[in-house]
């Protein structure tokens, strides 16, 4: 009996023993692991957008990152500035599917935007447009096997109701959820960009007043296009699946401090935001030379700001980038003084 004792006890030890020993051994490997940094490899990466607001420090980034970038552009005399940055330069149209399929061979990520409209054009329809360019987009993905694409939507994307001119990018999203699932798609949904705030140096320097048909002290949403490109850099070095949206602000702010941070900067403290009907706003855009549609559509916009714009960013709201309306503000002054 003590013989079977001490054999089952020494059975024990050399268990224990083992155990012991895989515990210490998985233990340091595991800790091995983790400081062994993670290397990104590098990527294929196609941008539109040609050296705009975002596309161009987008494209700086990712090419510091040691990713292969091509710019698509609309213009031929875009290629040397683009080649200057270290990117190839794909001269062409982004309604051009042929085209497109071409310059989506072989990416590992495609960038889609559409480009901004001329309000002024009489003969510039903003939805056949840009649902032209989706589909597009579209058949070009499907014909490539392209498998991860970014798409810059905007506020207002989740919803055709009560955002004005914006219920178009809520169809171009729509015209991209039809591309098969396999191909994963991470929508970014800016708010409205500071430079838009240019359009207020008229009335400033006229009136020394910022004219709208709406403002109050809630605050509400602007985004630097310096935000929106890092954060796209960002997405594109983190794992895709699926279908997902991510909205993109700097700063929240009112239109009364919007006044007040501007009017310091330009030396006009006393300046004011001035709140007028949306009827004589949109008269205002057409004396201007807006055409109906874009008035009405920019008008509209501006009275869903109150509920319908914000309320899925409200339920998503994203972690604030790092421009702020103060470091704006200083190009503003620039711009305002020129």
């Amino acid at each position: 009996m003590q013989l079977f004792t001490k054999l089952i006890y020494f059975s024990l030890s050399i268990c224990l023993l083992a155990t012991t020993t895989w515990i210490l051994n998985t233990s340091t490997l595991y800790s091995s692991l983790t400081f062994v940094p993670t290397k990104i490899k590098n990527m294929n990466i196609v941008l539109t957008g040609s050296l705009g607001h975002i596309s161009k420090p987008l494209a700086q980034e990712l090419i510091q990152k040691g990713h292969a970038v091509t710019v698509i552009s609309s213009k031929a005399d875009k290629q040397t500035t683009i080649e200057d940055l270290g990117a190839k330069a794909a001269i062409g149209s982004i309604e051009d599917e042929a085209f497109l399929t071409k310059t989506f061979a072989g990416a590992d990520i495609v960038y889609l935007m559409e480009p901004p409209i001329n309000f002024f054009d009489p003969n510039m329809d903003t939805e056949i447009t840009w649902t032209s360019i989706a589909n597009s987009y579209k058949v070009a993905i499907m014909n490539t096997g392209v498998k991860k694409v970014i798409h810059l939507s905007s506020i207002g994307g989740h919803t055709t109701e009560g955002n004005g001119m914006l219920a178009t990018h809520h169809l171009v999203e729509n015209i991209l959820k039809q591309i098969p699932e396999k191909v994963s798609i991470k929508t970014m949904r800016p708010v409205g960009f500071y430079y838009n705030m240019f359009a207020f140096l008229h009335t400033i320097k006229a009136q020394n007043e910022i004219i709208q048909n709406y403002g109050s002290d809630e605050k509400e949403p602007w985004v630097s296009p310096s935000d929106i490109a890092s954060v796209i850099a960002e997405e594109m070095e983190q794992p895709f699946s699926g279908r997902s949206i991510r909205y993109i602000s700097s700063d929240e702010v009112s239109t009364n401090e919007v006044a007040k941070i501007l009017g310091e900067a330009i030396g006009k403290p006393d300046l004011t935001w001035k709140v007028i009907s949306t009827e004589d706003f949109i008269s205002r855009l057409t004396v201007a030379g807006f055409t109906p549609k874009a008035a009405k559509g920019l008008a509209d916009m501006n009275t869903g700001r109150i509920d319908t714009l914000y309320e899925d960013y409200t339920k998503n709201r994203p972690e604030l980038g790092k421009v702020k309306l103060k470091d704006f503000a200083k190009e503003f002054a620039e711009v305002y003084n020129k």
